[in-house]
């Protein structure tokens, strides 16, 4: 529908709060793409799904084992042996 937004505007009416008729956008064609491509664009957005949910579920356990590394070598680093005299 972007490709088609300045004649949707063009349909809007006027008067108090501009707005477009749903009978006016019953007259617009909506290309839609071959079911090839339909096909292709599911699996590109799947992958990207799948994507994001491997990201959500990998960042806390890196924040966690980062976390656990911090300790380890703050307290390698903050606990002294006495000093033999």
């Amino acid at each position: 529908l972007t490709t088609q937004q300045d004649a949707i505007h063009a349909t809007k009416s006027t008067g108090g709060i501009p707005h477009v008729y749903s009978k006016d956008l019953q007259n617009f064609l909506i290309p839609i793409p071959p079911i090839e491509i339909q096909q292709e664009i599911v699996k590109i957005l799947d992958q990207f799904s799948a994507l994001t949910t491997d990201l959500l579920a990998g960042i806390p356990a890196e924040i966690k084992a980062r976390k656990k590394q911090y300790e380890y070598y703050r307290e390698k680093l903050l606990t002294f042996k006495p000093l033999l005299k």
